[in-house]
């Protein structure tokens, strides 16, 4: 399994802020990974847009081509902006 985690506002509008996804052949990808969970329907789809987010594997950030699998743990937020 993969465990996804969801932060800040992704977390808040998918009101999830974890869940786990069957490691597949088809899911080897951080980028792979998120079209999975953006099809599950138009809300998931808006929020996990992959303009509107970064994503981390195993704790480090990462770009959407990063390959996944079982048993990584792969994080979806928000660019973090401050002034």
């Amino acid at each position: 399994m993969i465990n996804v985690l969801f932060f800040a506002q992704v977390r808040e509008l998918l009101g999830e802020s974890a869940m786990q996804v069957e490691a597949t052949a088809e899911i080897n990808s951080a980028e792979t990974l998120r079209a999975v969970l953006a099809s599950k329907d138009e809300k998931w789809g808006k929020v996990l847009a992959s303009d509107k987010l970064l994503v981390a594997v195993n704790q480090t950030i990462s770009g959407w081509d990063t390959q996944v699998q079982d048993g990584d743990e792969v994080a979806f937020f928000p660019p973090v902006t401050g002034g």
